[in-house]
């Protein structure tokens, strides 16, 4: 019966940090007057030869009153994103996934850490992404494929 009570404080208690964790602003947001938060949730990609036509995700939580634009930067030479934005009454809630399109070129092997980007007009935040270029995306323990 202990081990019962045991597993349930446990569970109880990763709930409830969990629960805090999805709902605070981090203190990077609290001190720049931002009410939301753009969330690294560690996306990343493997593209041999390029990607044309694709997207990433900007995990947006929170509240606000302006347009959120998002964007990539610094991508391989050749690559562009068309961007993507986020309206004020979206969010159903407390978060929304706003979707960015992006072009990868072709480019020589090497991993390349983009940085994706949401504004307000007044408070930029970013979260990297990781583009690998490799010809063997599909093999086993490629990190960018397989867990």
């Amino acid at each position: 019966m202990k081990s019962v009570r045991r597993a349930v404080r446990l569970l109880l208690g990763v709930a409830a940090g969990l629960a805090l964790t999805l709902s605070a602003l981090p203190a990077s947001a609290a001190t720049t007057g931002a009410t939301w938060e753009l969330r690294d949730y560690g996306q990343r990609m493997c593209a041999p030869g390029g990607h044309p036509s694709t997207y990433f995700v900007g995990p947006v939580f929170g509240k606000w009153e302006n347009k959120i634009t998002l964007g990539i930067r610094n991508l391989p030479a050749g690559s562009y994103s068309d961007g993507g934005a986020i309206w004020p009454g979206e969010n159903h809630g407390n978060a929304i996934l706003g979707f960015v399109h992006i072009s990868i070129a072709p480019a020589p092997p090497a991993v390349y850490v983009a940085e994706l980007w949401a504004s307000d007009g007044t408070v930029e935040q970013t979260v990297p992404i990781r583009i690998n270029m490799r010809e063997d995306c599909w093999s086993q323990g490629n990190p960018d494929i397989w867990p």
